[in-house]
């Protein structure tokens, strides 16, 4: 199976299992982006494409005016990124994006995730060497040869386009994503879109096949999955 079975795998967990999760990522990173700048996503772009992808995760309407409306009451929270890496077990790897008030708790609460695991969290660019980051949408569709020429005219950077079941999956520079994105749109005024981000995906996927081993990255993944500043767990094992 291809990448694109991967990313849309990951698009229905974040939709189905773990809604509240998707909601609070989505919640904080509106949050900031209306707080930012102007709480008006037609005067603020940055707020406006959080929440096309937002909507693209299925976040419901009511999720992204309460965060607007909280930065507009002067919200005093207040965000910031850092990425932690390591390694779980086997030859797995693992890295997390995390969007927090507190960097202290925050590293805290990801390297008991990693004792519990058994893993070991590793330095900065221990492991992110060995994943490229991509803007990737992903939408129904079969017409590979319409979509890449429309790209290739809008002088988007098309890394690679997958069509897998019915479903078009579309790879391009991170920079590219919204470029691509409105392209699109024109070519299908209609669309929608079932995966709209920036993702981190690994070079090479492995095979966990020890019981032990999958118990203990199972684990791994639930508890980062738990921990409320983590906005992004990206890993090489390879679940299909």
């Amino acid at each position: 199976m291809g990448r694109a079975h991967e990313v849309r795998k990951a698009a229905m967990e974040k939709t189905a299992a773990q809604k509240t999760k998707v909601y609070s990522r989505f919640g904080k990173e509106i949050y900031m982006a209306a707080k930012a700048g102007v709480p008006d996503p037609e005067m603020n772009q940055t707020l406006k494409r959080i929440i096309e992808k937002a909507k693209a995760a299925q976040v419901p309407g009511d999720v992204i005016k309460r965060n607007i409306d909280k930065a507009k009451g002067g919200g005093s929270e207040s965000y910031n990124e850092a990425r932690y890496e390591g390694f779980g077990p086997g030859a797995s790897t693992v890295v997390i994006d995390v969007l927090t008030d507190n960097a202290n708790r925050s590293i805290a609460d990801v390297r008991t995730c990693f004792n519990k695991a058994h893993a070991n969290l590793g330095v900065k660019g221990s492991v992110s060497h060995g994943y490229d980051t991509f803007g990737i949408l992903s939408f129904v569709g079969e017409d590979e040869e319409a979509v890449l020429e429309a790209l290739i005219m809008a002088e988007v950077d098309v890394k690679e386009i997958e069509c897998e079941d019915g479903s078009m999956t579309v790879y391009v520079e991170p920079t590219d994503l919204y470029k691509a994105k409105d392209t699109i749109d024109e070519l299908y005024p209609e669309i929608n879109y079932d995966v709209l981000e920036v993702q981190m995906m690994p070079q090479e996927y492995v095979k966990l096949v020890d019981e032990e081993q999958i118990m203990l990255f199972t684990r791994l993944i639930t508890l980062l999955d738990d921990v409320d500043d983590v906005q992004n767990v990206y890993h090489n094992v390879d679940l299909s």
